[in-house]
């Protein structure tokens, strides 16, 4: 007992320090879930190791140690800048994209959504790869300049030429905003995720990194299978069917969720105006055209 007696005094808790420390413990949470499974992990594991001699050199009395750290120290601040660029980017863009009283985003065109959802439909039965983004709250300016600008009315009509194989546009991503395609072509930062399958492609990993900069949706059909996949917020769903797509993107943007049977009756719309478009078949006599 006379032991305890020299230690200090804990403070009370009250509120106030409970929720400090519960807002703190959120914060160190976030900032490991930042990093969690990318390369940063190692380097801020590295640099809480300079730290940690650092703060024993200083302790232990290691004048030699603490003479070469005292020099590497003060530089910690910046390099943290400087190598977690995107780590920190990427938060930013998280905490902005958060939207204030549930209001929905700029996205309100069911119609745009249908043009589209008919354009992936066939895309995907032709095996025609495809990659569409589809901007939300945060602005994709960056990225709409790297590619041609259109600006045109989105059509389903003008996505699949867009997306032809052997046309300059083919290659690249092309990016909604609102009931237009701003453009095409667009280059797109690829994820880095060590725990996505090696399988994925370079379409699918553009398709997971511009979801983990911005709060779009992005809709991939694969070029081997013809699958359908859907991307949000660094996440990859693949083999969608057509409605699934739909609740998918209504959900993404705020939209009220429609019903099954909505969902049903907008999927079968979708597919007798897929068959009516749909060239006839060759007959026996006939030879079939290739794929495009």
């Amino acid at each position: 007992m006379q032991l305890f007696r020299h230690l200090p005094s804990l403070p009370v808790l009250d509120a106030t320090g409970a929720i400090d420390i519960v807002v703190v413990a959120f914060l160190i949470y976030q900032c490991l879930m930042v990093v969690r499974g990318t390369r940063a992990g190692a380097i801020l594991l590295g640099i809480a190791v300079i730290v940690c001699l650092y703060v024993g050199a200083v302790w232990v009395g290691l004048e030699a140690l603490h003479s070469v750290l005292s020099l590497i120290v003060p530089y910690i601040g910046l390099a943290v800048i400087v190598l977690f660029q995107s780590e920190i980017r990427r938060t930013l863009a998280r905490l902005g994209r958060r939207r204030l009283l549930g209001l929905a985003g700029a996205f309100h065109a069911p119609e745009a959504a249908n043009e589209i959802l008919m354009a992936v439909e066939q895309l995907g039965a032709q095996k025609i790869g495809a990659l569409i983004v589809l901007e939300r709250d945060i602005g994709l300016r960056t990225f709409i300049e790297s590619g041609v600008r259109l600006e045109a009315y989105l059509s389903r009509d003008l996505l699949l030429s867009i997306f032809q194989p052997g046309l300059p546009l083919h290659d690249g991503a092309a990016i909604v905003q609102k009931d237009r395609i701003a453009s095409a072509a667009c280059f797109l930062p690829l994820t880095i995720n060590p725990a996505l399958s090696r399988k994925l492609g370079t379409r699918h990993r553009a398709a997971i990194g511009i979801t983990e900069e911005t709060d779009c949706l992005s809709v991939v059909v694969s070029e081997e299978t013809g699958r359908i996949s859907v991307a949000a917020f660094g996440e990859l769903t693949q083999g969608l069917t057509v409605p699934e797509v739909l609740e998918r993107i209504h959900r993404h943007f705020g939209v009220d969720r429609p019903s099954l049977s909505q969902i049903d009756d907008s999927a079968a719309d979708l597919t007798l105006a897929f068959k009516d478009d749909s060239p006839p078949q060759a007959g026996p006599g006939q030879k079939s055209a290739g794929r495009l």
